[in-house]
């Protein structure tokens, strides 16, 4: 699996940020969440998996550099 950088709200650009492969998917590189109140949230954690935080604004972000990039190609 390839991935290709896609953003970060770190100036030196650290972590939180995310990644697409060239299997169509998102990856995302964070601080993995270790607060067990949220821990306990979470729904059908399965072996291997973890959960990382992301700042929403990241999110919106890159949301909307992909949503312009695909319309843009439509």
């Amino acid at each position: 699996m390839r991935l290709r950088f896609l953003g970060s709200t770190s100036e030196a650009g650290a972590c939180p940020s995310l990644y697409e492969t060239d299997r169509g998917t998102v990856v995302v590189q964070g601080l993995r969440v270790t607060d067990a109140e949220a821990l306990a949230d979470l729904r059908h954690v399965l072996e291997g998996e973890t959960a990382v935080e992301v700042p929403r604004e990241l999110l919106a972000d890159i949301a909307r550099r992909v949503l312009s990039v695909n319309i843009g190609h439509d």
